[in-house]
């Protein structure tokens, strides 16, 4: 048996966890980016890392990824695909241009503040 492979799955566990369990916490009606998720694990060059993670969530209606977009405010992929996230969003309030970009991106953007003991 490989354990060197036994420590990298728990190792994804674990930050397939971390980063479910703070998309949880972004309210309804706000957003964070992939980049936020990342540099909260303490892997701020981790953003693409964090899609393909939030791309497997495997329980969308407890974990809403759908809250999670780019640095730039565009609203960027989903597992269902662009209509049905930015559907989500509007039934939430966050309104989406028809360029696919947050409107008033800054005043509805969820940050963690990293001081917290969430993010240790």
């Amino acid at each position: 048996m490989d354990n060197d492979a036994n420590d990298d799955d728990v190792g994804a566990d674990m930050l397939s966890s971390r980063v479910y369990m703070l998309v949880s916490m972004i309210p309804k009606g706000r957003v964070c980016t992939y980049a936020d998720i990342a540099r909260a694990i303490g892997r701020p060059r981790a953003s693409r890392l964090v899609g393909r993670i939030l791309n497997r969530n495997p329980n969308p209606v407890i974990v809403p990824c759908h809250r999670v977009v780019k640095s730039n405010g565009s609203v960027g992929g989903y597992m269902y695909g662009y209509d049905a996230k930015r559907a989500l969003l509007e039934s939430e309030g966050v309104h989406v241009d028809c360029k696919g970009r947050i409107i008033g991106f800054d005043s509805v953007r969820f940050r963690f503040d990293l001081g917290s003991e969430v993010d240790k």
